[in-house]
């Protein structure tokens, strides 16, 4: 069974930075691609960023690209995210989840392949 534990959300001023990480109780981390994926109040979950099995390889939403980076560490089955130049618009919970989006199978709430998500606040 995955479990994934998010850590490192609070409350941050637009233009100010917060580090999210992921602990993963996967056997086999570094097999699977990983992703980050946010809901704000009121809207759907959006996909973040993803990062594959090795982490030589990122991908992310337009809306965060040059600000936000992901990477991982196999060795410590961790997963992070760094945000920089916050903006209000960012606020969100934020969910760790295993693999990549996919349309034929997407994310949703209460989602096995995410964690429980931790909290991110943006404003002044």
């Amino acid at each position: 069974e995955v479990q994934l534990v998010e850590s490192g959300g609070g409350w941050a001023q637009p233009g100010g930075s917060l580090r999210l990480s992921c602990t993963a109780s996967i056997f086999t981390f570094d097999n699977y691609a990983m992703s980050w994926v946010r809901q704000a109040p009121g809207k759907g979950l959006e996909w973040v960023s993803t990062i594959n099995t090795d982490g030589a390889s990122t991908t992310y939403a337009d809306s965060v690209k040059g600000r936000f980076t992901i990477s991982r560490d196999n060795a410590r089955n961790m997963l992070y995210l760094q945000m920089n130049d916050l903006e209000p618009e960012d606020a969100a919970v934020y969910y760790c989840a295993k693999g990549f989006p996919d349309p034929r199978s997407p994310y949703y709430k209460n989602d096995p392949r995410m964690g429980q998500g931790t909290q991110v606040t943006v404003s002044s």
